[in-house]
């Protein structure tokens, strides 16, 4: 982060650590396996003319019938804008249910921001809410009573605490306390919340019996093939069994047994201080980007100076499993699954009834991976499924030139995952998930972010957000963006619906930005307006009619001159391509976590990080607790803006979105 922290907002600059990337490797890049797979198809004048058409790319379209086409989107857009408020479709209402500091626990106190503390933080709603779950209730309408629970991504000091202002290494912290540390931790990790609809309007439950908060101190345990690996142990955990918090948890999903993932992204920022000389864990951490700097919690926690407790990097980028509907339950840091910075971890039941989770690194040319259980979900006992995460293959993804994916697994033992390159068990090939793959000869990607399957079509999309450092030596005539500000979207197909298959088919969905610049090279359909287009696609959601609705990070006045939000995109027939903005973030924040309630009645999202400066803006003030881009939700000038899960649902009734 070492240049792009001098010039940005230290949580700025350390979400958009993305840009520093640290793979080495001469593994194929996506544009370059794009171009010669193109290519050989004489690309350029078939692109112009397929683009005049109006299709997404030149790759081959998905195919569907009748059966698996899902029904156009049915609504009123919003007009593309920024400004200090949200705004949905017309027909429709968005109401903020729970905002950083409101009660969660019972006795939780009141929010007060001028007199936080870390123990009614532990008690209250955490900050910049990510991936949402929605859990229905035994005995209840399922679309009407569940719970709902949210990861805690990370903080923004500079809008949380009155007077601090920037904090980063180019400030040295110099505001930073223990207090503001500990209620820092306090703010990560997830929520738990029961939540009803009464009367057309969803409501937090107070003093539920499933109420939860997880905190970087809540104690978790440490499962799969790197439990107890000597690489895990520590001072406080010779074991390598258990494990004091989950961080930056991202994306994430839900298990048919009624479980939540929750992703941990960009862990290396909760790190400071310098391995000793010659340290093993050296060349795993380089890769890695390990200790990144963008926290100073280890001037108060040496767990988190890793001149002090080297090992305990290695306990953290894991998908995090919990179980909702028992608050007293221990979560669970599924390792077979990988360490990476992840983003999702949504899976699919496949038609053999293994389960199926995709998984997406995120990062500048990374990688796309897939897990794949040994057992067979036990659909009668939701319990017997309880370890089933802790058995099965991760492998990674080769985008090749014919249109094919090849899955590579990681296994120890086979190919180059051998005592020989550094691997002494499955254990060593997961926590080095990343040199592992590499080894392999993986796809380097455009930042994988969230990656969702389709149960009703069975394709898979991919939300690859940017790669601003593509060079120009990587420009080709199939992707003739050399520095990719505004992403794109990957499809893939699985062979007659058989998501364990060794080889996939892929292609293009979609290229983002705006369509009036010829020169971005976007690829929405022609029927999509001034308003449907978008950049920077991070999560999305696939809502139970089998239709994809895409969230955004970054759309900015600098960037597209738009705030983010929510786009519904056709996927299927002639309007495929086709993006249609329906909900709209106040000013400086991203829009996370969409969720479905089973009826399709109800859509919740989070908004993280509301009243941000635009980093891409060199006249934007930077903002602070006293000066933000927006005092949303509360417009209080008492009150800073608060991240904050919102519910929208349809004026009278109905599903979103028809």
């Amino acid at each position: 982060m070492s240049n792009l922290i001098d010039n940005l907002s230290r949580m700025q600059a350390f979400e958009r650590s993305h840009e520093n990337g640290s793979n080495p490797t001469q593994n194929p890049i996506f544009s370059d396996v794009l171009d010669t797979r193109l290519s050989r198809r004489g690309i350029l004048a078939g692109s112009l003319a397929l683009l005049a058409a109006g299709t997404a790319d030149a790759a081959p379209k998905a195919k569907s019938t009748k059966a698996t086409t899902p029904p156009p989107f049915r609504f009123k857009e919003v007009a593309a804008g920024i400004d200090e408020r949200h705004h949905v479709a017309e027909g429709y209402d968005a109401h903020v249910l729970i905002r950083w500091g409101d009660p969660v626990m019972p006795g939780a106190p009141k929010f007060d921001p001028e007199k936080q503390t870390a123990a009614a933080q532990r008690l209250q709603f955490g900050y910049n809410p990510d991936f949402l779950g929605y859990f229905p209730l035994p005995g209840s309408k399922p679309s009407d009573h569940g719970l709902l629970t949210a990861n805690q991504e990370y903080t923004n000091e500079e809008l949380m605490f009155p007077g601090l202002g920037r904090q980063d290494r180019k400030a040295t912290f110099l505001g930073m306390t223990r207090e503001l540390v500990d209620i820092e931790m306090a703010a990560h990790g997830g929520t738990v919340i029961e939540v009803r609809k009464t009367k057309g309007r969803w409501e937090v439950v107070q003093n539920s019996k499933y109420a939860r908060r997880i905190t970087a101190d809540t104690p978790m345990t440490i499962s799969g093939p790197a439990a107890g690996h000597e690489r895990m142990r520590t001072t406080a955990d010779p074991e390598g069994r258990t494990v004091l918090g989950m961080l930056g948890n991202c994306a994430g999903g839900i298990t048919p047994w009624g479980t939540w993932l929750s992703g941990e992204e960009n862990v290396h920022g909760y790190f400071t201080g310098k391995l000793a000389e010659g340290h093993p864990e050296t060349a795993n951490y380089k890769r890695f980007g390990m200790p990144g700097g963008g926290f100073i919690w280890g001037r108060y926690h040496d767990r988190f100076d890793v001149s002090k407790d080297p090992n305990e990097p290695n306990r953290f980028g894991w998908v995090v499993e919990i179980n909702p509907y028992d608050p007293k339950s221990q979560p669970k840091k599924r390792t077979a699954l990988g360490r990476t910075k992840h983003e999702g971890a949504a899976g699919i039941i496949n038609r053999d009834s293994r389960y199926v989770v995709y998984l997406g690194d995120d990062e500048r040319f990374e990688y796309v991976y897939r897990f794949v259980t040994r057992d067979r979900i036990d659909h009668e006992n939701p319990a017997a499924n309880a370890d089933i995460l802790d058995n099965g293959i991760l492998s990674v993804a080769r985008y090749d030139a014919d249109g094919t994916i090849t899955w590579l697994p990681l296994i120890f033992g086979q190919g180059p995952l051998t005592e020989a390159n550094g691997f002494k068990s499955q254990g060593d090939v997961l926590i080095e998930t990343r040199r592992a793959a590499d080894l392999l000869g993986a796809t380097k990607m455009d930042r994988p972010e969230d990656i969702e399957a389709n149960p009703v079509t069975q394709h898979v999309y991919v939300m690859l957000t940017n790669n601003v450092r593509r060079t120009a030596e990587q420009v080709s005539p199939a992707n003739p963006r050399p520095d990719n500000k505004f992403g794109h979207i990957v499809e893939m197909l699985p062979p007659d619906g058989d998501h364990a298959a060794d080889k996939f088919t892929w292609n293009i969905l979609l290229r983002c930005g705006d369509p009036s610049i010829a020169e971005v090279g976007a690829t929405f359909n022609p029927e999509t307006t001034k308003d449907g287009w978008f950049g920077m696609p991070d999560n999305c959601a696939v809502d139970h009619m089998g239709r994809l609705w895409i969230a955004t990070d970054g759309n900015s006045a600098a960037r597209t001159g738009r705030a983010d939000g929510v786009w519904a995109l056709e996927t299927q027939g002639e309007k495929r391509a086709t993006g249609k903005l329906f909900f709209r973030c106040p000013a400086g924040a991203e829009l996370c976590g969409p969720m479905f309630t089973p009826s399709d009645e109800t859509l919740f999202v989070a908004v993280q990080h509301p009243g941000e400066a635009d980093d891409e803006d060199p006249n934007a003030q930077p903002a602070t607790y006293e000066k933000p881009a927006t005092r949303w939700p509360d417009f209080n000038p008492a009150m800073p803006p608060r991240p904050s899960i919102v519910a929208i649902t349809r004026r009278g009734g109905g599903k979103i979105g028809t």
